[in-house]
């Protein structure tokens, strides 16, 4: 027989495409009942960055653009470099793609080279035997769709690593940007009580002065001293809030921080986004990672119910070689001792013991769950929006109170200083003056501290831009 001829059976049997019948069910619709469209302010945040308004597009921020502050994004870039966390997401990304190659390897032959040397003895002589082939083991004919099944969950849990990337990745800038906001922050709290404890420092001289001359009591110079010691107790209590921001930033960096990238003053500018279009539905949260990563689960849970399907159906496998026999080296390669070999099998399961019943529920209950999940994570999603439209709203109104209460309250405090120097006033309206001016400079700080995060937790609520760029 033509050795061509022979070896064609079992090549044209290895080649068959799988999937004569695939048994994955349809995808379940999410049905997650959320708004089509979020209460949007009049206007979500007036800052638009540059490079936004040159482009004219309010549905396309990639981080470069949203963050303005120069300093801030060279921070984030070494965050995004440096960060362990982030490390470990991307090389369990490369894992996940590694497993999806193992998987689908299953959905096409293998072949093997071998060779063999067998030698046998008893009470007669010894005696030789050597073999070479080539072959293919265990070939599953995918006719009923599972190795293409599990090969699909394989793939849709390799998206998903990759949307969980994604999505530590923008944790990443939102948690390095807030840090650096917080550090900027504590940082003019500490300047603020500075100027505080120097201003208070000068006033007591001046009582003490005073004192000497009989112009005030002494009461006056024991109240303007306990003034100067709590500010100094607040200096000390922001110094040590400044060393811990500084640390949480490095640590999230993943590197020390370089001097001139740290924030030198607090400025309201950091951040850009323009208004969220009115018009834009709540369907663009599909996009975020995390919701992305929900449905590529989604879509691996219902891939395993068709392979847990096709498992109560036959399975056919195939084994077969062509090579050569021989009982003497020297012959092995020669025409006469060609040899070849296929061995299809059929596999009909008849009684399990429940075990392909179970293992169906199994991968129906995990389609379920991962639903269910899918469902969380839109109507999550759509809760932080929503959260962050509202306080961007009531964030901007806040500042303006809060700025003009520290413009009042220094205008009070000036005047004070001067009725008190003329004896028009005591030293307790002077101290209620001077601690209504620090507390309102303080709150100041937080609000606008607030302002600021609430604007980066809106950017990640988002999935970093309604409309994914390039950066």
């Amino acid at each position: 027989m033509n050795r061509r001829f022979a070896i064609a059976p079992l090549l044209a049997c290895s080649v068959l495409t799988a999937g004569c019948g695939v048994l994955e069910p349809r995808l379940p619709t999410a049905e997650p009942s959320i708004p089509a469209a979020w209460p949007i302010p009049p206007q979500t945040v007036p800052a638009l960055s540059a490079a936004a308004a040159a482009d004219g597009s309010t549905t396309d921020i990639g981080w470069r653009d949203f963050f303005v502050e120069p300093r801030l994004r060279q921070v984030i870039a070494l965050a995004l470099e440096n960060n362990r966390d982030l490390r470990v997401a991307v090389l369990n990304v490369q894992r996940a793609q590694a497993l999806y190659r193992v998987q689908r390897a299953d959905r096409v032959p293998s072949l093997d080279a071998n060779g063999t040397w067998i030698r046998t003895g008893g009470d007669g002589p010894l005696s030789d035997s050597y073999t070479a082939t080539v072959g293919i083991t265990d070939f599953e004919l995918d006719l009923f769709g599972r190795v293409r099944n599990l090969s699909d969950a394989a793939l849709q849990r390799y998206f998903a690593q990759e949307a969980a990337r994604r999505s530590a990745q923008l944790a990443l800038i939102a948690e390095t940007a807030t840090a650096y906001l917080t550090l900027a922050a504590d940082q003019e709290q500490l300047r603020v009580v500075q100027e505080t404890l120097r201003t208070r420092e000068e006033f007591h001289q001046i009582t003490e002065k005073r004192y000497q001359i009989g112009a005030v009591s002494a009461l006056d110079v024991s109240q303007s001293l306990t003034q100067v010691e709590a500010a100094r107790a607040d200096v000390a209590r922001y110094a040590g809030q400044v060393a811990q921001s500084g640390n949480a930033l490095q640590l999230l960096v993943g590197a020390p921080v370089p001097r001139e990238l740290l924030p030198t003053d607090f400025g309201t500018s950091l951040t850009g986004l323009a208004p969220l279009p009115a018009g834009t539905p709540s369907g663009v949260l599909l996009r975020r990672p995390d919701v992305m990563q929900a449905e590529h689960q989604l879509r691996a849970a219902n891939a395993n119910i068709g392979a847990a399907r096709a498992a109560f159906f036959p399975s056919i496998t195939l084994t077969g070689s062509a090579g050569y026999a021989s009982d003497q080296l020297s012959s092995l390669f020669e025409a006469s001792t060609y040899a070849w070999a296929f061995v299809p099998q059929v596999k009909l399961p008849i009684f399990q013991g429940g075990r392909l019943t179970a293992n169906l529920a199994v991968a129906t209950a995990d389609r379920d769950i991962a639903l269910a999940r899918y469902e969380s994570a839109i109507q999550a999603a759509f809760s932080e929006v929503a959260d962050a439209l509202a306080l961007t709203a009531t964030l901007d109104a806040q500042r303006a109170a809060r700025q003009a209460t520290v413009n009042a309250a220094t205008a009070a405090d000036a005047l004070s200083r001067v009725r008190y120097n003329a004896g028009r006033d005591s030293y307790l309206v002077l101290l209620e003056s001077q601690r209504s001016l620090y507390l309102a400079q303080q709150f100041l700080i937080v609000t606008q501290l607030a302002e600021q995060t609430s604007r980066i937790n809106l950017y990640k609520a988002l999935g970093g831009g309604w409309k994914e760029g390039g950066s």
